[in-house]
């Protein structure tokens, strides 16, 4: 377990070099501009997608999540956020296919730069699930298959709500009106 966290606290702490942010500043303008932003990912980065839905609900966005009965259409006007580490997940890539169809925009936020999903992305975030070559077979061990990308990813978009949060001058206090009663 120790050394679990070891890598994972290394591999965040990398996280920083890795990022690029004009890219991030990109995104950030198109969530703000957007009149409703939807979310997609599938499995375990599915769960990353809500989380970070509820959190753009908390900052005041109209944000649905793709495949919820109560999604409506996305339009030209909106923007859509699809998650994938191999950016090859064939349901997130179909229907961000779809999306680019209809004239949203569309974030992925992937491992993969070369991926079907990064090339038809109008913005790609490239959150690598495997910082060092030479430690690819200790961290599939430590980590199996998409671990490394999934916490990676959870703490960007994390990181993305606290620049948001500081760019508009929020307080979790203004998040907290935001927040479920009904649970």
């Amino acid at each position: 377990m120790l050394k679990f966290l070891e890598v994972v606290a290394e591999h965040i702490k990398n996280l920083r070099n890795h990022i690029d942010l004009e890219k991030v500043k990109e995104m950030i303008n198109l969530i703000d501009s957007a009149r409703s932003i939807f979310v997609i990912g599938a499995g375990r980065s599915g769960y990353i997608a809500k989380a970070f839905a509820m959190r753009l609900m908390h900052l005041g966005y109209t944000v649905y999540v793709v495949g919820e009965a109560v999604t409506p259409r996305i339009t030209e006007q909106d923007v859509l956020i699809a998650i994938s580490g191999s950016g090859e997940t064939t349901s997130v890539v179909n229907i961000s296919k779809k999306a680019k169809d209809i004239g949203s925009k569309l974030v992925a936020v992937t491992g993969n730069k070369d991926s079907s999903l990064a090339k038809m992305a109008d913005i790609a975030i490239l959150v690598k699930g495997k910082m060092k070559q030479e430690r690819d077979e200790m961290l599939s061990q430590l980590a199996p298959l998409g671990t490394m990308f999934e916490l990676t990813a959870m703490i960007f978009l994390d990181a993305l709500v606290a620049e948001i949060m500081m760019q508009k001058h929020l307080t979790e206090k203004d998040l907290e009106a935001r927040h479920a009663v009904l649970e």
